[in-house]
């Protein structure tokens, strides 16, 4: 795909949602995290469900680490791995008091060196929270990178370096919730929504179904 396309492409997604969000409920950086941190292999949906219970008692690290393990557990265990996810939660909770006076990070090493949080949950953070030009590449957005064209790679790696050195940098802090949406609810991985893409004339898949 050449860089007029790909440019086309990206200016069709922000005529089509000019300020795209999260879709995570959250009100301060730390809940972000909390959220972030909790949607690894599980649906905003869910978390979202979990965090409305939770962040009512709980939405500061020193707020967590009062309420325990077992019990943070308790109000998350509808998401996958919850277990796992608790625990890492408690040890990122007493990091960031230990390490940052109880604030969220806004450096990627930082971010990474934190309990349960990879590069794609450093990547959300850091475009999300502090308007950063990353790309966080998930299922949804490597599918839509290598099903259209846009950025085709093996990995998640290749194609997240793909995307930021081929996006024109006025829409690198948007692309992130952009690719995301659009494979969440067009671009489906068993059944994507192709009549009713508005990209679909410039996606070069070759299985369109129109």
């Amino acid at each position: 795909m050449n860089s007029n396309k790909r440019r086309q492409i990206f200016e069709i997604l922000a005529q089509t949602n000019p300020e795209p969000e999260t879709e995570l409920n959250y009100r301060s950086t730390f809940e972000l995290m909390v959220a972030v941190v909790l949607s690894a292999q599980a649906t905003d949906v869910s978390v979202n469900i979990a965090t409305a219970k939770l962040f009512k008692v709980a939405n500061t690290p020193e707020a967590i680490i009062k309420l325990g393990s077992n019990k943070l557990k308790q109000y998350i265990k509808n998401i996958g791995l919850y277990n796992t996810k608790a625990d890492n939660l408690i040890k990122l909770c007493r990091q960031l008091l230990e390490k940052h006076a109880g604030n969220v990070p806004d450096d990627r090493e930082s971010l990474q060196a934190l309990p349960g949080v990879g590069r794609k949950t450093a990547n959300v953070i850091l475009n999300t929270a502090f308007g950063q030009p990353t790309i966080a590449v998930d299922t949804h957005i490597f599918r839509v990178s290598n099903r259209t064209g846009i950025a085709p790679g093996k990995n998640v790696i290749e194609v997240e370096k793909k995307l930021i050195k081929f996006i024109d940098n006025e829409f690198k802090s948007n692309a992130h919730h952009w690719l995301l949406l659009h494979g969440r609810y067009i671009c489906k991985a068993r059944n994507p929504r192709c009549d009713a893409c508005a990209i679909s004339a410039l996606c070069e898949y070759s299985s369109k179904n129109l």
